[in-house]
């Protein structure tokens, strides 16, 4: 068995790497690292991710299903002052929840971003919580 030390970064697909990295710079507030010709690598607190452009067509969830995510915690008082500020810019979320059961547990609110990928925003007051740990 393989043993990894965490995760490194995890990939978004997008269409246009312009408007995807004024989004995630913009709207979330992250920061960009570095850009090259197909690819923006991005990070958000100690956690780095890529948005990379992708030829294939992006639909990974049907309507406003959000099973297939990529979660961000955030602080208690940012979680009221995110929710304002998407609302602000136009962006509905698609579901919120107050989890106080399960593997990450908190408030949470579920949300697209310009190519339709989910992106969750949690107030992470417990978790990760395995099975035996419940």
């Amino acid at each position: 068995m393989l043993k990894t030390e965490g995760v490194l970064h995890f990939t978004i697909p997008v269409k246009d790497l312009d408007r995807a990295e004024r989004f995630y710079t913009e709207i979330m507030g992250m920061r960009r690292l570095r850009r090259n010709n197909h690819m923006v690598f991005m990070q958000a607190g100690d956690d780095c991710f890529v948005l990379t452009y992708s030829e294939n067509p992006i639909t990974p969830n049907a309507g406003d299903k959000h099973d297939v995510h990529h979660a961000f915690r955030v602080s208690p008082q940012e979680y009221v002052r995110a929710r304002n500020f998407l609302a602000e810019m136009g962006i509905a979320i698609i579901k919120e929840e107050n989890r106080l059961s399960g593997t990450f547990q908190g408030r949470s609110a579920y949300f697209h971003d310009p190519d339709r990928n989910v992106l969750e925003i949690i107030d992470l007051v417990r978790g990760p919580v395995a099975e035996d740990d419940a």
